[in-house]
């Protein structure tokens, strides 16, 4: 979100879908300090410096550790009170059940604690993931109570629970033990737990506020196998590798959306390599399903692995994606991989159809920051997909609510400079909402249908308010770290920027300005994406392609543009043929010249 007074990049003021272009500044001094200094072609010197990596900080950066970046877990609040709950579970031979969530920071941080508690030899865990119908998000007390019943004695909540007042007064007055590793915004009130360990605690002075719950989990499995190595535990066995369970932190991290620096970036660029060695069943088993033959990165993490993942529990049964990544059975994992991959599908049909319809009531030029609209019986598993691309489309906060057996099911995507979450929050505690929490891009809610319109309005408030305190308006824009000919796109260059990945938040990809392109050719693949064959006219060819454009103005003109010259906005990335390697790009975006 930057402010219409910012000069456009290459003159585009609105391109083909609607956005200002906007260049990357890069310092020239330091630029060159970069370059020289660390040996770094121009290019890279420049998008480094153009992402505010100085001098002090480009080695952490192109080669993050975690000897030099990972901290003391006990620095977290409560982190000490945990380890030593679950430390006295698995000394005791006590019944652990993990309550996790049904996205894939959730399935990450449940089969992260289960591969923990069996590495150190605890009583197998239970896993119990609530399903998004019948008992929405996080801890519910009729659920706590029957695992109580069945004999566990501590539940753990991951990915969830820093705002089950509810459910864990509930736990509290039976005398079950809650133990909540989580991420979520909280608020001054905690409810009532034997410990609540998250960075985002309004009372927590960590540093690390953007780890994702997988990256609480690790820290916390970090200090439980500290305290019992401290006890002696490790005498009669073999003491574990946890840094074996970095991939599922890389994988959690990645599909939450979670910035790219710092702690984050050493855990992804870890994980992914612990990723490459296939140790785990079923990730191998689901990466063979979903074609990955290469290296994963953060985009095979973020793109190709984490749909599949969530579609159980949009879809499916929730607990399918927690089962699959802790699964140490090659045929379980294998039949899991194909129903989640099976639930994949079924979850891009029902998509669409919802997608289909909440366009249909999106009223041309709709006031105000947010845009929110309200259907009938629309499946709860695909309103938050759906509310990101309404988000994408129209470069607005959204929100979609289903009306569904007696309440709306709502769930929310922001854009950058606009806290969601904490208008939501802020929401519940007015009493408007029955359950509802989130974090800055991204919430979840449960209203009651008599209360929706006001908490259209409450809402579109809070949106206003913020947009009055910042920029004034949401302008959608692109940003682009450069121009380039048509020649210019080669594989050598593509080969020099990927030695800034992993590419995510907080450290986008590189995306370039292809100028004054044509195309030799344009034609639809799949069912909705555009391939083309584009020239330049300093010679040479590229490869691009617009996903999901058939029916965008981008992608009809990319079909109708009769050798006319644009300009191609994208990142570059390598394409692997029949053994044959040559650059592509991933058109974003266009402009007419």
């Amino acid at each position: 979100m930057l402010p219409p007074t910012d000069p456009p990049f290459l003159n585009v003021t609105r391109s083909l879908t609607g956005r200002r272009w906007l260049g990357r500044l890069a310092d020239d001094r330091l630029t060159a300090a970069l370059t020289q200094s660390r040996g770094l072609p121009e290019v890279v010197g420049r998008v480094l410096a153009a992402r505010g990596v100085g001098l002090d900080t480009v080695d952490s950066f192109l080669t993050p550790t975690l000897r030099d970046l990972l901290p003391d877990p006990n620095h977290l609040l409560d982190m000490e009170v945990f380890a030593d709950r679950l430390a006295r579970a698995v000394t005791t031979g006590e019944q652990v059940v993990i309550f996790g969530d049904y996205d894939v920071d959730g399935a990450t941080s449940g089969a992260l604690l289960v591969r923990f508690l069996r590495l150190v030899g605890a009583t197998e865990p239970w896993i119990y993931v609530p399903d998004r119908v019948a008992e929405g998000y996080g801890p519910n007390a009729p659920a706590l109570l029957r695992l109580q019943s069945q004999g566990a004695g501590l539940v753990v909540t991951v990915d969830c629970g820093t705002s089950a007042f509810e459910a864990l007064e509930a736990a509290a007055a039976a005398g079950l033990d809650v133990v909540v590793l989580d991420h979520h915004t909280a608020e001054p009130r905690l409810p009532p737990a034997r410990a609540i360990v998250n960075p985002n605690r309004l009372d927590e002075d960590s540093p690390h506020r953007t780890l994702c719950a997988a990256g609480v989990t690790f820290l916390a499995a970090i200090a439980v196998n500290r305290k019992l190595r401290s006890q002696g535990w490790f005498r009669q066995r073999p003491e574990p590798d946890l840094m074996a369970l970095l991939d599922l932190v890389a994988l959690g991290t990645v599909c939450d959306v979670m910035p790219l620096t710092g702690l984050n970036r050493a855990l992804v660029t870890q994980g992914l390599k612990v990723m490459a060695r296939r140790n785990n069943t079923g990730l191998t088993a689901l990466a063979d399903l979903a074609g990955i033959k290469e290296k994963p990165t953060a985009y095979h993490a973020g793109f190709v692995l984490g749909p599949r993942i969530n579609a159980g529990g949009r879809i499916g049964r929730p607990d399918l994606g927690t089962r699959l990544l802790s699964s140490d059975d090659a045929t379980e994992a294998a039949e899991i991989a194909q129903q989640l991959d099976a639930h994949n599908v079924e979850r891009k049909g029902v998509e669409s159809g919802v997608l289909e319809a909440a366009l249909a009531l999106v009223e041309p030029g709709q006031a105000g920051g947010l845009l929110f609209v309200v259907g009938e019986g629309w499946h709860p598993g695909v309103i938050g997909i759906v509310a990101a691309r309404l988000m994408e489309r129209y470069h607005r906060p959204t929100c979609v609510v289903s009306r569904n057996g007696g309440v709306g099911k709502g769930s929310g995507r922001s854009v950058p400079g606009i806290d969601l979450g904490a208008a939501v929050i802020a929401a519940r505690q007015a009493g408007l909402l029955l359950a509802g929490g989130g974090h800055r891009m991204a919430a979840g809610f449960t209203v009651a249908l008599d209360r929706i319109e006001a908490l259209h309005q409450f809402l579109d408030e809070r949106i206003s308010a913020q947009l009055a305190e910042g920029p004034g308006a949401i302008e959608p824009t692109l940003m682009l770290d450069g121009a380039l000919s048509v020649g210019a796109a080669t594989t050598e260059l593509v080969g020099t920027l990927a030695r800034l990945a992993p590419f995510g938040a907080g450290n986008a990809e590189p995306r370039f300005a292809i100028t004054d392109a044509r195309l030799v050719r344009a034609d639809v693949v799949g069912t909705a994406h555009v391939r083309c064959i584009l020239s330049g006219a300093g010679g040479g060819r590229l490869k691009a392609i617009a996903f999901r454009a058939v029916e965008t103005d981008l992608g009809r003109a990319l079909l109708t543009t009769g050798g006319r010259p644009l300009h191609l906005a994208g990142p570059l990335r390598i394409d692997r043929w029949n053994g044959v390697e040559s650059v592509q790009l991933l058109i974003d975006d266009a402009a007419i010249p």
